[in-house]
């Protein structure tokens, strides 16, 4: 293995492959849509591009895979993260997996834009799937042609950087390059195709193993096979669980409940909503996948979603995240149910998920508001009153909270509260909304927030200093992302490096940034791509 800090070449990456190599593939290797049984994967190429052209890379990212600024840089790492040439160890596979989609049962669905090119194990021991998004058809893809276009591209490699900067779990993203192409999209289904420029975004993770994967080998009783691969990603990315026993099915449910839990109350301290949190977008790891009809919160509204398919049902809104994570384990468990053999330990898994997201999310509201010391018979309604509060005045979530940390708890009560209320007064969109019986109600809340505080007897400096590592002054507003697509589109690239950049340190003051931090504008509320997209967004 090379263990130099950093690879002259790509051909230098040093590739295991080992999803190929320990399960079984689909025989048929012509490229063409269809049912594939009795296997995990087709192999499949990316198609060839007719001009790619690199737009952005992360170099987090790149460190990770031991990449150097200047082989980033390169010409040859356009081509290959285009498709246009395959590296050294490098085997692309499309993986096959089912899932439920908007509640209901899809059948076989797989990589249908994306394209395995291999596992590398890094410098440290570390194994990384690369995967491109938009590499053209697989035998997964359907009706589809397997491409992307550069608004979801730069979406995808924007978010996944911005959400690891936020401490919250998720797939990253290495590099987004144009393909020179144009591909046909009716971004809303409503009958209004365009031709927009394709690209393709290099997707990184520990691995993409979904709950889909499982799924479809139980739906079609291929029951032998599903304990297979129950025990390669146990050996592989859970082995510090040990060798797979029915003891060790039983942690590993748990813990794979227990990361989805945890990454679920990450998306609400953030204000994340995913906007499609079908079964076979769920990692079995934990980790917030497949950036499709996202969105950020800006007014803080439990029932919004962005996703313009989900419009009516909202089945993924925002407050019901949490919901829809438990019910999406439950399909899991149904799934393992031939492999466990008996329901016990799969309805303990569930039981874990509802203990941490209870546990987390009351430690994580009490941290969003700086409380130190647990009391969460009197906290309990303290953090609901104001969730109530922030919904009927359209209040702007990000900034609210990192509102309440700037502030001192110092002085007399009324003289507080009439700080406080100056500080909040451009946290909200429709100051109109703010009627004198909302105002009392707020009042009476600060009040009691101002009076909890003091009970808890931290100083001013560190609760404020605690309050600022958990509450972002920047996030992704999805205002931000489309002004960056817009010029991307144009050809300047600049504002994708820029929100790249301003990413980096999401709770920092950032001096020179603050119009980025500031709510959304009034332009962008109905806007398409700033407030709705649609799954091919």
């Amino acid at each position: 293995m090379n263990l130099s800090p950093q690879l002259a070449s790509l051909d230098d990456l040093v590739f295991d492959n080992r999803f190929i190599r320990e399960l079984p593939g689909d025989p048929e290797t012509a490229n063409f849509r269809r049912q594939v049984a009795d296997a995990c994967y087709s192999r499949v190429n990316p198609a060839k591009v007719a001009a790619p052209q690199w737009v952005a890379y992360s170099r987090e990212v790149a460190d990770l895979l031991d990449l150097s600024r200047e082989l980033c840089a390169s010409e040859d790492f356009t081509q290959v993260f285009a498709g246009n040439r395959l590296a050294r160890g490098m085997e692309p596979f499309a993986m096959c997996y089912g899932g439920h989609q908007f509640g209901f049962w899809a059948g076989q669905l797989g990589d249908g834009r994306a394209i395995n090119l291999g596992e590398v194990v890094n410098r440290h021991g570390e194994r990384w799937v690369l995967q491109l998004k938009g590499a053209g058809p697989t035998p997964y893809s359907r009706n589809a042609d397997g491409l992307a276009v550069l608004r979801s591209s730069i979406r995808e490699f924007l978010c996944s950087e911005a959400m690891h900067h936020l401490g919250v779990p998720t797939t990253r993203a290495l590099s987004v390059v144009l393909t020179g192409e144009r591909v046909i999209r009716d971004m809303f289904y409503d009958g209004n195709p365009r031709s927009e420029p394709g690209a393709i975004v290099c997707r990184v993770s520990p691995s993409f193993i979904r709950f889909g994967n499982f799924q479809i080998l139980a739906a079609r009783g291929e029951t032998e096979l599903l304990r297979r691969f129950v025990d390669y990603t146990i050996r592989v990315d859970f082995p510090h669980l040990g060798e797979p026993s029915p003891a060790v099915y039983a942690d590993w449910f748990q813990e794979i409940c227990r990361k989805t839990a945890e990454m679920i109350v990450h998306w609400q301290r953030v204000g994340f909503v995913h906007g499609v949190m079908n079964t076979d977008n769920m990692s079995i790891l934990g980790l917030t996948i497949d950036y499709g009809p996202y969105g950020w919160l800006d007014n803080y509204d439990p029932h919004w979603t962005p996703n313009t398919t989900d419009a009516e049902q909202r089945r993924y809104r925002f407050g019901q995240q949490p919901q829809i994570a438990y019910w999406n384990l439950g399909q899991l468990a149904n799934a393992l149910f031939p492999v466990f053999g008996e329901a016990e330990p799969l309805q303990a898994g569930m039981s874990a998920y509802a203990e941490t997201f209870d546990r987390e999310w009351q430690r994580m509201m009490a941290g969003k508001l700086g409380i130190a010391d647990d009391r969460p018979a009197t906290d309990e309604d303290l953090i609901i009153e104001l969730l109530v509060l922030l919904q009927k005045a359209e209040t702007d979530m990000t900034l609210f909270f990192r509102r309440l940390a700037s502030l001192d708890t110092g002085g007399d009560r009324p003289d507080w509260k009439t700080r406080i209320a100056a500080r909040l007064e451009d946290c909200y969109y429709r100051p109109e909304q703010l009627s004198a019986d909302y105002l009392e109600r707020r009042d009476a809340w600060l009040g009691r927030y101002h009076e909890r505080l003091r009970q808890g007897g931290l100083p001013d400096v560190e609760r404020r200093r605690r309050m600022y590592a958990v509450n972002p002054k920047y996030v992704l507003r999805n205002y931000l992302s489309q002004l960056a697509i817009d010029r991307a589109e144009q050809g300047d690239f600049s504002t994708v490096d820029e929100l790249l950049d301003l990413c980096r340190r999401p709770y920092d003051e950032q001096p020179g940034k603050e119009h980025y931090a500031a709510k959304r504008p009034d332009w962008a509320r109905s806007r398409p791509g700033c407030s709705m997209l649609s799954c091919s967004s």
